[in-house]
């Protein structure tokens, strides 16, 4: 399998062996708290600090227990400002301590340290994962690539769930080049012949699609065509359709996707639709009963779905007033739409 190499790869792929364990503090004026309730690792908890030595933290009481895992980590554009603090004492990386990452041409190891940050950080969140466990992170286009390598050999390549394409903006952006209107979200299995997906349920537009013209005593269905380009070529054949009307081929030069003896049995347990006046090209019945529960995940997610960043910063603002210290945040539905298919 091809890896990825950065400069200071050796120091960092032990590293998260050597970060000490920390006790988590509670702070009990800042807890919700029910009457006669103590603080506890079995609820839910938000943890401020470094979040390398948050992971560590956590480690003797959740390792192998979660099922879920997102992160959003710098997307490294070179205009964020974060500091890489990581503890190394190794000689080639005391210029980097406490530096702000800067841009390309300001700064030449940006992305090696970002590669840095990030190898530890993945190495101890694998730990954390259930053996039916994933992690999603939402990324852009300046790291994007390194990722998938860094991911690769972290948890496996094997274990790739997707790379989700999240249409994030509603309108083009002034650009020197193209106006970037996406991220990427890359979601990986800890182990993903262990791993299921939950399929999203339809919206009642999708269930408006299912209809019962022809008063169907097995419920709403829909139609799908029986033609197709060259489908194994089943045929060529004629068809008189109850109406009368004598259709000589498939439309538009294509063939029947099924043979002529099975078109007739399906007609016969009432599979078919001609149309309301049974001259139409003949179309399949699927119905609503047999279809699965949901929907399979796609892998493009547009902002009608699940939000745009537009609608994230609008979301957060609610929350903290006009607090903005965090510049970047992701939308709800976002969030719901990963726990949807993950948990």
């Amino acid at each position: 399998m091809p890896v990825l190499n950065f400069k200071g790869k050796t120091a960092v792929e032990t590293y998260h062996h050597t970060v000490p364990h920390h006790t988590l503090e509670f702070d009990k004026k800042l807890s919700c708290l029910g009457k006669g309730e103590a603080p506890s690792l079995d609820g839910n908890l938000i943890i401020e600090g470094d979040n390398l030595l948050a992971l560590k933290a956590l480690l003797p009481t959740h390792a192998g227990r979660i099922k879920c895992i997102y992160i959003d980590p710098p997307y490294n554009t070179g205009n964020e400002g974060w500091v890489y603090n990581d503890n190394l004492t190794q000689p080639q990386f005391k210029e980097w301590i406490g530096q702000t990452v800067g841009k390309d041409g300001e700064d030449a190891c940006r992305h090696d340290k970002w590669c840095c940050m990030m190898y530890p950080r993945l190495s101890l969140l694998k730990e954390l994962l259930s053996e039916d466990g994933s992690i999603w992170i939402s990324i852009g286009d300046d790291e994007v690539h390194h990722l998938r390598m860094l991911l690769d050999e972290a948890f496996g390549e094997t274990n790739l769930i997707a790379t989700i394409i999240w249409r994030n903006s509603t309108g083009p952006k002034q650009s020197k080049y193209l106006s970037t209107s996406h991220d990427y979200i890359m979601g990986f299995a800890r182990n993903l012949t262990s791993w299921n997906r939950n399929l999203l349920p339809r919206t009642p537009e999708q269930e408006g699609d299912y209809q019962n013209p022809d008063d169907d005593p097995r419920g709403p269905w829909r139609s799908g065509g029986l033609d197709a380009r060259n489908y194994y070529s089943r045929g060529r054949y004629s068809i008189k359709c109850p109406g009368g009307r004598v259709i000589e081929a498939p439309p538009g030069g294509s063939y029947w996707r099924v043979p002529e003896e099975t078109l007739w049995e399906l007609d016969a347990d009432s599979r078919i639709w001609w149309g309301e006046d049974g001259n139409n090209v003949p179309r399949i019945k699927r119905f609503l009963t047999e279809v699965q529960e949901g929907l399979v995940p796609q892998t493009v997610w547009d902002y009608g779905e699940v939000g745009h960043t537009q609608r994230a910063k609008q979301e957060y603002l609610k929350i903290l007033s006009d607090r903005e210290v965090f510049t970047t945040p992701k939308p709800l539905d976002l969030i719901h739409r990963i726990l949807d298919i993950a948990t």
